[in-house]
């Protein structure tokens, strides 16, 4: 096969799959698979089913709207999806509402289960075939689901007379990615096959978590009123019998993943007392009313390495009676875990590439990964060898041209700095050519040997593209992740020697035609930098902080986060606040500058864009801001397919306006 340059817009040809989970019985599995709309207005999403014996795949479903589901039994999975159009508009309303939608893997359409008064965004099974649900509820509008007919029609109505204002009372009061949150609490509540609702939670818990085995329900959350806590609470409720305990109070731990483990309640947690909010959890045990650490391995269960072509989720951490098992960024990649309650462990997955969900069943393994430089396929471990199974993203694999990284690690510090470079697609060492230092988000994040698509496009676009993981990332440990205190310090110092060991040993680059990227975190970098040299000819600052004492009062994180990054708050050091922000220095910034927001963007408000594309325009200094309406923090990742193409677009058009002769 003849191949072609990968272009920009190739994205929107990529499957992208999430949620792998066998049948009980082992027999099937089933997966949900998304590609871009022809006009780019959003994602089509499918479940498609393996018969595991033969590895036949067939898809199951053709709405378009399946995201996620669960499995009832050995052959029926029953999954969300308003197929009506007059619940789709009650829904967008704003009414509490979920239609379940039951369907046999063997065949026939589905057909309605269940609709519930609730807006459900988690579920599981029970033992006894109801269900344990997630649903998000409003303080303000009492027990929906408890309400007949006209006290619905009545809250409904105050709902639509209050969508012009909010009135705030709590913080954080938005979420990215959920909007205004306010009031608003995810709660436990036992669902029965015929509608029956029993609320478990109080109406002030916000529950995160919930992990089932048989009729008892494990489930984390937060009780508070004004600001939520750093910490969480640890409950088990008994669906047989109705008790409700709380197993450890919510001042002690971030209590993370949480699940069941050869019968016993586990999970992972943090008093984050040495490294703060990113310090590396513990697993416990919760034993006769006493909490007992089983152990601890300086790593971040369930974590990858970054790309922009994953989209979906999954399982990540799986307790099963013959192990745990879960993944974990690892440097540069990402191994699959198999690990015991010592904490002695043995790597069933590792080398080149991600894991990015996987299911477990009778010590079989089913994941959905990326190899070497292939996008998201189904892979089966078999003899410590990954099968591929689908060949969903193989046309772009085996047809298009791509570059591979090149490894390449400098000590900054007495430090190792790793990191890599991709050479421009047709690369010809007799010729000079521009480049783009990629910087990824986080801080706690790592780069690895994983498909990325923006930098596919640039080399394939005719730029070295080269990125690295500087300290304060994900992979390396508690001591490497913490920059608590000292973002723009030695983390820029790794990123600027690391670039100057790229120009060493690739005298093709033209150090005069070098241009800087990243988001979150990236973009914190890419505004600093911009402030302390003027060796990038230009910059692309996404979705970025630049000032500390703005985003810790504004962003739904900040009052939290960024005090616990920062080491103090405006009250007890805002000079120091002021040393860490790149706004402070935008005066010098002499490098032409794009920034990229969006309006929905809650983790890193669209008020930090603004003010350094304001500061840069009044000290004389090139600027342009894209701004994204209805998009949040995740545009680069699980964006409208048209906004992320113009995104791609726009930052592509300005290194070729700075960059090309």
């Amino acid at each position: 096969m003849e191949k072609t340059r990968l272009e920009l817009r190739d994205f929107m040809r990529y499957a992208y799959l999430s949620q792998i989970a066998y049948a009980p019985d082992g027999r099937h599995a089933t997966f949900v698979v998304q590609r871009a709309k022809e006009d780019g207005e959003g994602y089509l999403a499918d479940l498609y089913v393996m018969e595991t014996g033969s590895r036949a795949v067939r898809r199951l479903t053709s709405a378009g709207d399946c995201r996620s589901f669960i499995w009832l039994n050995e052959r029926e999975i029953l999954f969300p999806s308003a197929r009506e159009k007059k619940d789709k508009e009650r829904i967008a309303g704003g009414e509490p509402l979920t239609v379940l939608q039951r369907i046999a893997v063997d065949g026939g359409e589905a057909e309605e289960a269940l609709r519930l008064p609730l807006k459900v965004t988690a579920m599981q099974l029970l033992g006894d075939g109801r269900l344990a649900v997630i649903a998000n509820t409003d303080l303000r509008m009492g027990d929906y689901h408890a309400m007949d007919e006209a006290e619905r029609k009545a809250a409904m109505e105050r709902v639509q007379a209050e969508k012009d204002y909010k009135v705030l009372e709590e913080i954080p009061f938005w979420f990215n990615g959920k909007g205004f949150i306010d009031g608003k609490r995810g709660r436990l509540m036992i669902v029965s096959m015929d509608g029956e609702i029993t609320p478990v939670s109080g109406p002030r818990m916000q529950v995160e978590q919930i992990a089932v085995d048989g009729s008892r329900v494990l489930y984390s959350g937060k009780v508070f009123e004004g600001k939520s806590p750093r910490t969480s609470m640890l409950c088990q409720y008994d669906a047989a019998t109705g008790e409700d305990a709380m197993l450890i109070p919510g001042d002690l731990l971030r209590v993370g993943q949480i699940g069941w483990w050869r019968g016993e309640p586990v999970f992972f947690g943090s008093p984050m007392d040495r490294h703060g909010a990113n310090q590396n959890p513990a697993l416990y045990a919760v034993r006769g009313g006493e909490v007992v650490q089983l152990f601890l391995r300086d790593e971040s269960p369930g974590s990858n390495v970054g790309s922009d072509c994953r989209l979906g989720g999954g399982k990540s951490v799986i307790f099963a009676d013959d192990g745990l098992y879960y993944t974990v960024a690892c440097r540069q990649d990402t191994k699959l875990l198999r690990v015991e309650k010592d904490g002695t462990a043995a790597a069933l997955i590792e080398g080149w590439g991600s894991v990015d969900c996987f299911d477990v069943h009778e010590g079989k393994i089913l994941a959905v990964a990326m190899r070497g430089l292939r996008l998201q396929e189904l892979y089966a471990l078999e003899g410590g060898e990954m099968k591929q199974l689908t060949q969903f993203n193989e046309a772009i694999y085996e047809g298009k041209t791509l570059s591979w990284p090149e490894p390449l690690d400098i000590v900054s510090d007495g430090v190792a700095v790793e990191g890599y470079v991709m050479k421009p697609v047709g690369y010809d060492p007799a010729k000079t050519y521009p480049a783009i230092l990629d910087i990824h988000g986080g801080p706690k994040t790592a780069f690895g040997h994983v498909f990325f698509h923006e930098m596919q496009a640039w080399a394939n676009l005719g730029y070295f593209v080269f990125y690295c993981n500087p300290r304060g990332g994900d992979g390396r440990g508690d001591d490497f992740a913490d920059i608590r205190g000292k973002y723009g310090t030695i983390d820029y110092d790794d990123l600027m020697r690391y670039t100057d060991a790229v120009l060493a040993a690739y005298p093709q680059i033209d150090a005069s035609r070098v241009g800087v990227t990243g988001g979150s975190y990236g973009g914190f970098m890419t505004n600093w930098i911009i402030g302390h040299t003027d060796r990038f000819a230009a910059a692309a600052s996404q979705r970025s902080i630049a000032n500390w004492i703005s985003k810790s009062n504004t962003t739904d994180i900040g009052y939290s986060f960024n005090a616990d990054q920062m080491l103090c708050d405006a009250w007890s050091d805002v000079d120091k606040l002021w040393f860490h922000s790149p706004l402070k220095y935008a005066d010098k910034c002499v490098t032409p500058t794009l920034f990229i927001h969006s309006d929905e963007d809650y983790r890193c408000w669209m008020a930090e864009g603004l003010q350094m594309f304001t500061a840069l325009k009044v000290h004389g200094c090139q600027a342009r801001l894209c701004l994204f309406h209805g998009e949040n923090h995740e545009l680069s990742r699980s964006g409208r397919p048209d906004h992320r193409l113009r995104r791609l677009t726009e930052i592509t058009d300005w290194f070729d306006r700075y960059l090309k002769k």
